[in-house]
């Protein structure tokens, strides 16, 4: 059931904590800010999360008028939600910088690993990826003023890239070095198309 709990403080930290600081909230957020998603598709972004939780999640959010479903059944933000965009972003610098990652088994998001890459890319030559990961698929554009991720696959590409999330989080950690060949080698990751550029995209 949504909670209606509250700190009660005039501050604009709690009040801003009041609306987004239930458990998942932000990382219904985070799945968000790439574009529309559906239930389904948040349910398996945040396998840790309940069906229940996720839910009660979304309906608050709603009742905030944070997310909206202009288009059902998919959950989009809305203009507000929108601006928490760098201040999630702000956060997950904050944890890379301080906070140690989880051990034991680990689950990443597709719009986890992309939301770095669209920081890490560089504005440049023209350059179309369709990135397929897990079962989603994805098109990062390169162009010389911006690097822009959508959901979805391009018309045409200059090179796709299968892979997992995680696989893809650490190729970029490595640049695309040798592990990517070794990806390649052992199936972990498929290419098809222009594999320089693919080398060259950090």
């Amino acid at each position: 059931m949504p909670t209606s709990r509250s700190y009660q403080d005039p501050c604009g930290i709690a009040r801003a904590l009041d609306v987004v600081g239930e458990r998942w909230a932000l990382l219904v957020v985070r799945e968000l800010l790439l574009g529309g998603r559906r239930f389904s598709d948040l349910r398996r972004a945040l396998p840790r999360s309940s069906s229940n939780m996720l839910a009660d999640r979304l309906r608050e959010l709603e009742r905030h008028g944070v997310v909206h479903r202009p288009h059902p059944p998919a959950y989009e933000l809305t203009a507000w939600g929108r601006d928490l965009e760098p201040i999630v972003l702000s956060l997950g610098d904050w944890a890379l910088r301080h906070v140690p990652p989880p051990s034991g088994p680990l689950h990443l998001s597709p719009v986890s690993i992309l939301l770095f890459l669209r920081g890490a890319v560089r504005p440049g030559p023209p350059l179309t990826v369709r990135l397929d990961l897990d079962d989603t698929t994805w098109t990062l554009r390169v162009t010389p003023s911006s690097v822009v991720v959508t959901p979805g696959p391009p018309p045409s590409c200059d090179v796709s890239l299968t892979t997992t999330p995680l696989q893809l989080n650490d190729l970029a950690a490595d640049r695309f070095g040798p592990s990517l060949d070794h990806a390649l080698a052992t199936g972990a990751a498929a290419v098809s198309g222009d594999r320089d550029r693919l080398r060259t995209l950090l």
